[in-house]
């Protein structure tokens, strides 16, 4: 541990981090470029350098992407990043609203506790909670999905069945491409660019950023709402932490658990936090109209997967994300080997990411808390010239995921396609959530069917799946017993 600070914090180390997190915040503020593609690119650059070093600018592109994109998010409804989707949902309006210093200082504060938060879960509890996970099996993932699942009749909307249409809208999309229980393609209807089917990026993309640009090109001539950024606004303040304590600690605690399973990702995490935050809130018809409660929910929980997401990376060698699979390609070619064995081998390894992950938290918050104003000043910008910029940032970053052109049809497609929801009034998060998890709960339920020889029992018979089920059951059922004693109660209230 010891000489891990001392690297940490030599000149280098610390020009690392800052840089880092500073590329890593500039490029998850902008629309269609990632954190992945920006630690995909800098890997090659590593090469034959301290793996001490190396891992710390890698761990800090990661921490300050997962953050910047909240900027664009609340500023622009243009999520930089997946994770920072949820953001939108009560961000933008209340920038709208002119409160965009308010929603980027509670952005700020949340993304700093829930990064601290997941760092403790990370430096006590990598080796058992990474042990407990490695105890999921396929029938254990299945009824997570299934759970989440449920959630999307309580999110984004006040209509249940136009949740529940976009939902499976967004599970029936996911679905051209190879199947996973045959192998063979399906619903390509000839087209060769949907052997792969759709990609998340192209299709967040065009739900979001694409379908802003078409609403805003019809709307150019009205001017923005916002205000100028004013930097006490963006400060930390002591009551704003204590007014949202308890959600800031319960989103941060579901974020690093969301993290720790493999293949859910921030996104997940923080559409989970924000549900659970507006289930329990004493005013849910206040989330997405601009409310405090959604911006602090969201951001800690999508900070709090980063530490989630590295405790199976570094204690089994598991990847969570398309991002913990390029850091696990980064410890590789360094000659490292993730697992048990590199707390044995390699500690001082273990501590630099540990103090890695910190340092670029604390980072992030000065340079968030001191480039605002500037980095805010994009919401001044003419949309006129603004609009078109974001447009080829958006094609760019399409095209360079599989560098085919496909994927930019696809980014237009959906963007459409969110044009015309949007107009219906159906909302887009259900979407999203049935997209990314609907081919989780096919892949696993796959997996688990083959391994019983097409026996669903396990579902009943092991306590874990029994219970995310009956949770599932539970808040399926909810609403409906709400509507029940609503209606029971009004006679006996007039009498």
């Amino acid at each position: 541990m010891q000489e891990a600070i001392q690297q940490l914090f030599t000149p280098t180390g610390l020009f690392l981090i800052v840089l880092g997190t500073s590329l890593g915040i500039f490029v998850g503020a902008v629309p269609g470029l990632t954190g992945t593609m920006l630690i995909a690119l800098i890997l090659p650059l590593t090469y034959g350098a301290n793996p001490q070093y190396a891992l710390t600018l890698l761990i800090s592109v990661y921490v300050g992407a997962v953050s910047g994109g909240m900027i664009t998010s609340i500023l622009l409804r243009m999520p930089g990043t997946p994770a920072s989707i949820v953001t939108t949902f009560d961000g933008f309006p209340m920038a709208q609203n002119g409160h965009a210093e308010r929603a980027l200082g509670l952005g700020v504060m949340a993304s700093f506790f829930g990064g601290i938060v997941s760092w403790g879960f990370l430096v006590l509890l990598a080796r058992p909670i990474a042990l407990l996970s490695t105890k999921f099996g396929p029938f254990e993932y299945f009824s997570l999905v299934m759970m989440a699942l449920v959630l999307i009749a309580s999110i984004g909307g006040k209509s249940i069945s136009r949740s529940l249409f976009s939902g499976f809208l967004g599970i029936l999309l996911s679905m051209p491409g190879i199947a996973v229980a045959t192998g063979q393609t399906r619903l390509t209807f000839g087209i060769t660019g949907l052997i792969d089917g759709f990609k998340l990026l192209p299709v967040l993309i065009g739900l979001f950023a694409v379908n802003q640009i078409f609403r805003d090109i019809m709307d150019i001539k009205n001017e923005s709402k916002m205000e100028a950024i004013e930097t006490q606004g963006v400060a930390l303040r002591f009551k704003d932490i204590a007014d949202h304590l308890f959600n800031l600690a319960r989103s941060s605690v579901i974020g690093t658990w969301i993290g720790l399973l493999p293949g859910i990702g921030a996104n997940i995490g923080s559409v989970t936090a924000y549900t659970v935050a507006k289930s329990s809130s004493k005013t849910p018809e206040k989330f997405g109209t601009g409310h405090d409660e959604g911006v602090v929910a969201g951001e800690a929980a999508n900070n709090a997967t980063i530490g989630g997401a590295l405790i199976p990376l570094i204690s089994m060698g598991l990847p969570g994300s398309v991002v913990e699979a390029v850091l696990l390609g980064a410890l590789v070619i360094h000659g490292l080997q993730p697992g048990p064995r590199l707390f044995e081998e390699h500690p001082v390894m273990v501590y630099t990411i540990m103090g890695a992950m910190l340092l670029a938290n604390i980072a992030m918050v000065i340079i968030m808390r001191f480039s605002m104003r500037g980095l805010a000043r994009i919401s001044k910008i003419p949309r006129t010239y603004l609009l078109p910029v974001i447009l080829i940032f958006c094609v760019i970053g399409s095209f360079a995921l599989s560098n085919r052109l496909f994927d930019v049809w696809v980014m237009l497609g959906f963007g459409a396609l969110g044009f015309i929801l949007e107009s219906n009034k159906i909302p887009l998060a259900p979407f999203v959530i049935g997209f990314v998890l609907g081919p989780i709960a096919e892949e696993n339920l796959t997996s688990g069917l083959i391994s019983t020889n097409g026996s669903w029992l396990p579902l009943v018979t092991r306590p874990i799946p029994l219970t995310f089920l009956l949770v599932a059951l539970t808040m399926l059922c909810l609403p409906w017993i709400r509507k029940r004693f609503a209606k029971t109660a009004k006679p006996t209230a007039a009498e």
